[in-house]
C-alpha cells in the first residue's frame, strides 16, 4: 500500500547509513519482512474486491465504458450529470473495477452526513458486502471503516481535517469529490489543494462529480481535464410560467400574494392527473403557512409533508415512504440537490431561497430570501419527470428567468473564512489569495477571515510572516474540529476552570437543535422544553438539558430512552450525536493537555468563557428591546429565547442571523467587565479630561472603552500615568507643586508654600501682580529639577527618597527665586497687619480681587467691640491706600469743585502728608481750604463713585471667629448684629443688669466695669434705662450712649418717685393760653405737658451737676425736684404757649403761599418740623424755649422776601445745607445731651436768622467759620 511504500522506503534509506554489518543485518531481515507483510495486505486487499455489476436502468451504467476508459487514462475527470443518474453510487464500483482502492482507499466525499451514511449503505448493498467491510464510512463521531476496507465514504469536512496529518493523503489511491457544483466551502479548499497536491501525487487519481451546473469551471481549474456527461432525466418537463403579479395583466391583484399563487399552481397541477408535487420555500415559516392554507383547502385524498433540515428524522423519512393518494411535499432547497424525493412528477418553484451571505458590515452571517440563479430554478424543474412526463410551475415571469445570474455564487464568495485561514495558516500554506481556489474569495472576506482570527487571538497582527503568525491559542484553535469561535471557548473554559460545561455547549452548537419542534405539536414541545430554560441564559438550558439526559439515560434502557426522547421532542440522533462530539471533544483536549474541570453553578466563569468566541457578537440594550452590537449593528433577541420577555442590559449571541430583522439566537446575560477583560487586544481606548486628583496622588483621566463600536465602559477614571507619562508629569507639577494640591509632610513642599503664601500677601496688600513669579516661571523651576518619570506622588516619592541624600535643597527655593523686580518698590510697612486704636488692635486682611465682595482691605471685628468703632469708614483707610482714595475723593467731588483742585495729582501730594488719624473727610476738607481757601461742603462729595477696594469691609465674628455679619456700612452692621451684641453681654452682665426698678438700685453705678464676653476681655458702662413704667439698669459699650442713657433713665425715675405737678400747674393756667396750648404736634394736651415736666426735670438735673451716680446723691435730687419742679413747670408751660401760636402762623404762612419754590418750602418745612415736633419742649430746654419764636419769625420773614430775592437765598441755603450736613455727621456718635454738640445746633439756627431774616437779629455774633471752629473744638 502507499502507506507501506513510503515508510519501506524509508527504511531501506536509513539502511544505507547504517555501518554495522550485524544490524544492517537484522534490519535487513526485519524490512524484508515488513516487505512480505505490505505484498500480503496488497494481494489480500485484491482478492477482497467483490463482483461488481451495473443496474442498467441508471444513465451513468449506458456510460460505463467511456467512463472507464477516461478515468484509467486521466489524473482528472469530471463526471456531469443530474441528480438520480446514478454517479454518486457507481463511480466507486467502476474505480474498483480499474483495480483502483488496492494499494490505499478510494476515498468517496459528500457534503452531508445523512448523505455519506445512506451512499455508502447503498453501494455496501450492491456490492452484497456488509456496511463496514469493503465499503465504510466515516462522519464526525462515527468511524466504520476498517482494515479491509477498499471504498471509504465521508464527509468532506473527513478529509480536510485528515490533511492535517496526512499532507500527501497517502491512505488514498482515488478520491471522488461528489456534488461538487454546490461549491461549498471545504469542497473549494479541497480542490484548491489537491490542484497543489497531484504533481507530487501523479498515482493519486480524482473524480469530480457535478451536476450539468458549469462543469467546464473545474476542468479548467484542473488544466483542461476531460468530462463525461450522463443524462439523468428520462421524461420531458413542460415549464410554466405563473408569476404571482403578473405584469402584462392590467386585470391582475396587485394584492395577491405568493401562498394565493401557489395554492392556484396546485389546483392548476390537480387537473393534469395524478402525481405528487413538490413545492420550494424558502424558509420553515413559510412552510408552516403554505402547510395551513393547503389544509384549509381540505383537498381530497392529498397528504401534506413538510420536508427541511429541522424536521425530525422520523417526519423526514416520511417523505420516502410508499404511500396512497396524492401527496404535496413543501421543502426548502434541501430538495433541490442532496435529496431524491421519490414519485415527483410536478414541481412548483416561487423562485426563491435564503442563500447564506457574510456582511461585510454587521460581520454576521445573514439569511436573506434572494431570487434563485437560473442553474438552481433548472436543478428544481429536475426534481419531476423521473418517472413520467413532468410539469414545473415557475411563479414568476420568462424575462425575469433570463435576468438571473446563471449561477449561484460559491460559498467561498459569501461566507466567513476564519475556518479555511485556520486550517491553511496550521498547515502552513501561506497567502490565502495566492491558493489556487477555482474562483479566489474576495479580498474583503478574507479580511474579514483574518479579522475573526484576530479576534479569537489565534492570528498576531503585528507579525509579517504569514507562516509564523499562527499564535500559541491559534495552535490549539487549529487542533479542534469545531468552529473557531467554539474552539476558542473550549481553551478559555481551560483556562476558567468550567471545561466540561463549555464542551457540552460547544458541542451543542455545533450541531442541530435536538430540541424538536413539531408544527402540529408545537406548544407541547415548547412546554417540553421549557423545563430546561434559564431566565438569564439560553446556553445554560444546554446544560441543564444534557444533565437531564444523563441522568435518564443512566436509569432506563437504551429502547426506553429512545422512546423518552421522542415523547419529549428531542431527537434521538441529535442527542447520540450531541453526546458523541462532546466525548470527541474531551479526548481532542485530553490529548492537548486541558485539564477535565466543571464549575456547575458559576453561570459567570461559564459564560465569560463563551463570550471569548463571540466578542464580536455582544450587545448592549439600547431602548426596550433593541440592542446596539458590533459596527453599529442592532439587533434584537430571538422570540423564541428564555431572555426575550426581559431583555438584560448586555447579552451575548451564539450567532446573528438576518432574517426578517436582525435576530440573536441563543443569547445569554453577561457582565461588560469580562468582555472588556478577554477582548483587551480589540478594545479601543479613548481618553478624555485628563486631570489632577489630590486624594489619589495622580494624574487621573475619564477613560472610554468600546469594542467595535459597542461602549463596554462610558466613563471611567483611570490613572493617566502609564497612558501619557509626559503630559502626567506636566500635571502633576503643575497642580500638585506649583498650585499646591497636594497634601505631604515634604520640609521643602511647606516652605516654599509659606513663601508664596506670604509673596501672595504682599501682593494683594499692594494690589499688584508683578511681585510673585508667574505659575510658568515656578513650572519651570521644578520641571528643570524633577526626575522625568515623575508623574504621580508615589513616583515623586521614590525619587525624592534617592535624590535628597545628595542634593537636600534642591527643590528649597528662596525669596529671589519666587520675586520679581517689582517687589523691591513696595514698602510693606504701609500695609500693617492690624488696626489699632482706642486700645483695640483689630486684624486686617486683604484681597486683590476686583469685582469680589471682599476686594480691598476687611478688618475683623469681634462681635463686642463693634460697637466700639469709629463710625467714618474712610478713617480705616491703611497707609498704603491712602494717596489712592484721596485721588478718588477728589475725582468724586461736583465738576464745579473740582476744578479748584486740578491737576489733581498735585494737590493728592501736597494734602496727604498732613491728614492725620481723624476722621479722613474732616481733615480732607481742612487740608484743602488752608491750602485753596476754597470751602468744600460734605454733600459735594459724590462718595457713590469711590470704588470698592478703597471702601474697607468689616467682618463681625464671634467667640469661634465665626462671621456674624460682613459689609462695608459700619451703621447697617452694628443694627444687625445689635440683638446678638445685647444678648452677649446681657448674659456676660448678668450680676449687673437689673430691670423693674422703681427706686433707686442698691449700691452705686460705676462708671465702667470690666467684664469678658464673647471669650473676650471687654470694658462696658452701666447706666440707667428708660424703660416707660420702670428703669433698669443696663451696660452699654461707650460713655456717649452711657451719658444720654444715664440722663434719660434718672429723669424717669424722677418721674416715677416724685409727686406730677400737672395737675395744679393746669389748674392756675388762664383759659386763652389753655385753648393755644390745644394747637400742638403730640396729638393731645396731656403729652404737651409731660414733655414740659420732662424739661423741668432736666433742668432741675443740669444745675444739680448732672445724672447722680449713687442712692444719696439721687435722693438729694429728688428733693430738689420736689421743690422746684411745679414752679418750673409753669414757667414752661408759659414759654411753650407762643411758640405753638408761631408755628401756627409759620403753617398758614407755607398753606397760602403760591409763588414760592419748592426748594424752599422744602427746606421751610424741615427747619420747622426740627423745631417743633413731639418732645421738642424737653429736646430744647427752658432756656432756648425764648429763642424758638424769634426762629419762627425769622422763617415768615424768608418766606415774604423769597419771591424778589430767589438767587440769593438759593446761595444762603446752600451755605446752611453745607454746616448742617456737618454737624449731622458730627452729632451721629455723640450723645443728644453732650452741652457742645448742642450748642452747635443752636448756632446753626442763628446763622439762618443772620442769613434769611437779619433785620430780626441774633442772639450774638455767628458765621460758618464759628460753627466750624465749635466742631474742632469739640473733644473727640
Amino acid at each position: 500500500m502507499l502507506h507501506d511504500e513510503l515508510r519501506l522506503g524509508r527504511r531501506i534509506e536509513g539502511l544505507r547509513r547504517n555501518r554495522s554489518p550485524d544490524a544492517r543485518a537484522a534490519a535487513q531481515q526485519a524490512i524484508a519482512t515488513d516487505i512480505a507483510d505490505a505484498v500480503a495486505r496488497v494481494a489480500s486487499r485484491k482478492a477482497s474486491v467483490p463482483p461488481i455489476s451495473y443496474p442498467p436502468a441508471l444513465p451513468v451504467s449506458q456510460a460505463k465504458e467511456e467512463l472507464f476508459a477516461t478515468i484509467r487514462d486521466h489524473q482528472v475527470v469530471i463526471v456531469a450529470g443530474e441528480t438520480g443518474s446514478g454517479k454518486t453510487t457507481q463511480l466507486p464500483k467502476i474505480c474498483l473495477e480499474l483495480g483502483r482502492g488496492v494499494r490505499g482507499l478510494i476515498g468517496h466525499t459528500q457534503p452531508r452526513r445523512l448523505a455519506a451514511r445512506t451512499v455508502a449503505e447503498r453501494i455496501a448493498e450492491e456490492l452484497d458486502t456488509p456496511l463496514g467491510s469493503t465499503v465504510g464510512w466515516k462522519v464526525r463521531f462515527t468511524d466504520q471503516v476498517g482494515a479491509g476496507t477498499l471504498v471509504k465514504v465521508m464527509t468532506d469536512g473527513i478529509l480536510l481535517a485528515e490533511i492535517h496529518r496526512d499532507r500527501q493523503l497517502l491512505q488514498y489511491d482515488t478520491l471522488i469529490i461528489d456534488e461538487a457544483h454546490e461549491r461549498s466551502l471545504n469542497v473549494d479548499f479541497i480542490l484548491g489543494y489537491l490542484k497543489g497536491l497531484l504533481p507530487r501525487r501523479p498515482d493519486l487519481k480524482v473524480v469530480i462529480t457535478s451536476a450539468t451546473i458549469d462543469p467546464e469551471r473545474f476542468a479548467e481549474h484542473f488544466a483542461g481535464a476531460p468530462i463525461v456527461s450522463v443524462s439523468g432525466r428520462m421524461f420531458p418537463v413542460e415549464v410554466r410560467y405563473r408569476p404571482v403579479v403578473d405584469p402584462e395583466d392590467d386585470t391582475a391583484d396587485p394584492d395577491r400574494d405568493p401562498t394565493e399563487a401557489i395554492l392556484d399552481a396546485v389546483d392548476e397541477l390537480a387537473a393534469e392527473g395524478p402525481g405528487d408535487v413538490l413545492v420550494f420555500l424558502s424558509g420553515e415559516r413559510e412552510i408552516r403557512d403554505t402547510a395551513e392554507a393547503l389544509r384549509a383547502q381540505q383537498l381530497p385524498g392529498t397528504e401534506i409533508l413538510p420536508l427541511y433540515s429541522r424536521l425530525s428524522a422520523v417526519e423526514q423519512h416520511r417523505v420516502f415512504r410508499s404511500h396512497p393518494g396524492r401527496r404535496i411535499v413543501l421543502a426548502t432547497n434541501v430538495a433541490e440537490t442532496s435529496l431524491t424525493v421519490p414519485g415527483i412528477r410536478y414541481v412548483v418553484d416561487p423562485g426563491t431561497a435564503r442563500i447564506s451571505r457574510y456582511s461585510h458590515r454587521t460581520k454576521v452571517q445573514r439569511l436573506p430570501i434572494e431570487a434563485i440563479s437560473q442553474a438552481s430554478a433548472n436543478q428544481r424543474k429536475g426534481r419531476c419527470g423521473r418517472t413520467s412526463d413532468g410539469i414545473c410551475i415557475r411563479l414568476y415571469t420568462e424575462a425575469d428567468f433570463e435576468q438571473r445570474p446563471e449561477f449561484t455564487d460559491p460559498e467561498i464568495l459569501r461566507t466567513n473564512l476564519a475556518s479555511v485561514i485556520l486550517q491553511m495558516t496550521a498547515l502552513g500554506i501561506g497567502d490565502l489569495a495566492a491558493f489556487p481556489f477555482l474562483d479566489p474569495p474576495d479580498r474583503r472576506n478574507i479580511a474579514a477571515g483574518v479579522q475573526l482570527l484576530e479576534e479569537l487571538n489565534a492570528l498576531d497582527p503585528a507579525q509579517r510572516d504569514p507562516a509564523r503568525r499562527l499564535t500559541p491559542v491559534g495552535r490549539q484553535l487549529a487542533q479542534l474540529p469545531v468552529d473557531p469561535r467554539l474552539a476558542r471557548m473550549i481553551v478559555e473554559a481551560d483556562r476558567g476552570g468550567c471545561l466540561h460545561e463549555v464542551l457540552v455547549v460547544a458541542a451543542a452548537l455545533s450541531i442541530v437543535d435536538p430540541r424538536e419542534r413539531p408544527t402540529d405539536q408545537q406548544q407541547a414541545a415548547d412546554t417540553a422544553h421549557g423545563r430546561f430554560a434559564d431566565p438569564e441564559s439560553d446556553f445554560l438550558s444546554y446544560l441543564a438539558l444534557w444533565r437531564y439526559l444523563a441522568d435518564q439515560q443512566n436509569e432506563l434502557s437504551g429502547n426506553r430512552f429512545r422512546k423518552l426522547c421522542k415523547a419529549e421532542f428531542l431527537h434521538y440522533l441529535r442527542v447520540r450525536e450531541w453526546q458523541d462530539l462532546y466525548t470527541q471533544l474531551r479526548q481532542v483536549t485530553k490529548t492537548l493537555g486541558m485539564r477535565m474541570s466543571n464549575a456547575p453553578d458559576d453561570g459567570r466563569r461559564i459564560h465569560s468563557a463563551l463570550v471569548s468566541g463571540l466578542l464580536s457578537q455582544v450587545g448592549v440594550r439600547e431602548g426596550a428591546r433593541d440592542y446596539l452590537g458590533a459596527r453599529s449593528a442592532r439587533f434584537a433577541i430571538f422570540p423564541g429565547s428564555a431572555l426575550a420577555k426581559k431583555p438584560p442590559a448586555w447579552v451575548v449571541a451564539a450567532e446573528l442571523v438576518e432574517t426578517s430583522r436582525l435576530w440573536a439566537r441563543t443569547v445569554a446575560r453577561i457582565d461588560p467587565a469580562d468582555v472588556e477583560r478577554l477582548a483587551a487586544h480589540l478594545v479601543a481606548r479613548t481618553y478624555s479630561e485628563p486631570r489632577w486628583d489630590a486624594r489619589r496622588g495622580a494624574v487621573m483621566a475619564t477613560e472610554k472603552v468600546t469594542l467595535y463600536g459597542v461602549p463596554l465602559v462610558v466613563a471611567r477614571s483611570v490613572n493617566y500615568g502609564p497612558i501619557d507619562p509626559a503630559l502626567a508629569r506636566e500635571l502633576f507639577i503643575r497642580h500638585a507643586l506649583v498650585e499646591g494640591d497636594w497634601t505631604t509632610r515634604h520640609p521643602f513642599f511647606t516652605h516654599n508654600r509659606e513663601l508664596l503664601q506670604q509673596i501672595d500677601e504682599l501682593e494683594a496688600r499692594a494690589r499688584r501682580r508683578d511681585i510673585r513669579i508667574d505659575d510658568e516661571a515656578l513650572f519651570e523651576l521644578y520641571d528643570e529639577r524633577i526626575g522625568v518619570d515623575v508623574v504621580s506622588t508615589r513616583h515623586f516619592d521614590s525619587w525624592w527618597k534617592q535624590t535628597r541624600r545628595s542634593e537636600p535643597d534642591l527643590l528649597t527655593f528662596d525669596a529671589a527665586m519666587l520675586t520679581n523686580a517689582a517687589a523691591a518698590v513696595v514698602d510693606f510697612g504701609h500695609f500693617p497687619d492690624a488696626w489699632e486704636r482706642d486700645g483695640l488692635r483689630l486684624p486686617l486682611s486683604y484681597a486683590f480681587e476686583p469685582g469680589a465682595r471682599t476686594d480691598g482691605v476687611t478688618v475683623t471685628v469681634p462681635l463686642v467691640a463693634a460697637d466700639q468703632l469709629p463710625a467714618d469708614a474712610f478713617s480705616w483707610t491703611v497707609p498704603g491706600l491712602r494717596e489712592e482714595l484721596v485721588t478718588a475723593l477728589l475725582r468724586s467731588l461736583r465738576k464745579d469743585v473740582r476744578r479748584n483742585f486740578v491737576p489733581v495729582a498735585d494737590y493728592v501730594a501736597a494734602v496727604a502728608p498732613h491728614l492725620d488719624d481723624g476722621p479722613l473727610l474732616d481733615g480732607l476738607e481742612r487740608e484743602l481750604q488752608r491750602i485753596t481757601g476754597v470751602t468744600v461742603t460734605r454733600e459735594a462729595w459724590r462718595l457713590d463713585l469711590i470704588p470698592e477696594h478703597l471702601q474697607p469691609t468689616f467682618r463681625i465674628v464671634d467667640e469661634d471667629a465665626r462671621t456674624v455679619a460682613e459689609g462695608k456700612d459700619l451703621a447697617e452692621l452694628r443694627a444687625r448684629v445689635a440683638p446678638r451684641l445685647r444678648a452677649e453681654l446681657s448674659a456676660a452682665t448678668a450680676g449687673v443688669e437689673r430691670t423693674g426698678l422703681l427706686t433707686w438700685p442698691e449700691g452705686e453705678l460705676p462708671l465702667s466695669v470690666q467684664i469678658t464676653a464673647a471669650r473676650r476681655r471687654t470694658t462696658v458702662y452701666p447706666t440707667l434705662v428708660d424703660e416707660g413704667d420702670s428703669v433698669a439698669v443696663r451696660v452699654v459699650q461707650s460713655t456717649a450712649e452711657q451719658d444720654a442713657a444715664m440722663w434719660s433713665g434718672v429723669r424717669r425715675l424722677l418721674q416715677l418717685t416724685v409727686p406730677s405737678p400737672l395737675r395744679a400747674v393746669v389748674r392756675a393756667l388762664p383759659s386763652g393760653m389753655k385753648l393755644g396750648l390745644q394747637f400742638n404736634p403730640y396729638g393731645g394736651v396731656p403729652a404737651l405737658l409731660d414733655d414740659c415736666v420732662r424739661c423741668a426735670l432736666d433742668e432741675v438735673i443740669a444745675d444739680s451737676g448732672g445724672p447722680p451716680r449713687d442712692r444719696a446723691a439721687f435722693e438729694v435730687l429728688q428733693r430738689e425736684a420736689r421743690a422746684r419742679l411745679p414752679d418750673l413747670t409753669t414757667d414752661i408751660v408759659t414759654r411753650v404757649e407762643p411758640v405753638l401760636a408761631a408755628a401756627r402762623g409759620v403753617d398758614e404762612r407755607l398753606t397760602a403761599a403760591r409763588a414760592i419754590p419748592p426748594g424752599v418750602v422744602a427746606d421751610v418745612h424741615a427747619q420747622l418740623s426740627g423745631l417743633v415736633f413731639p418732645g421738642f419742649v424737653a429736646a430744647t430746654g427752658r432756656t432756648r424755649l425764648r429763642e424758638l419764636p424769634r426762629y419762627l419769625r425769622a422763617i415768615v420773614h424768608r418766606l415774604d422776601k423769597v419771591p424778589g430775592n430767589l438767587a440769593r437765598d438759593d446761595v444762603a441755603m446752600q451755605r446752611v445745607h453745607a454746616v448742617q450736613a456737618e454737624y449731622e455727621q458730627l452729632s451721629a456718635g455723640r450723645a443728644p445731651v453732650d452741652p457742645g454738640v448742642r450748642r452747635i445746633r443752636w448756632m446753626i439756627e442763628e446763622l439762618r436768622v443772620s442769613l434769611f431774616a437779619h433785620s430780626i437779629g441774633t442772639a450774638g455774633p455767628v458765621s460758618e467759620r464759628r460753627i466750624y471752629r465749635a466742631m474742632d473744638e469739640l473733644p473727640a
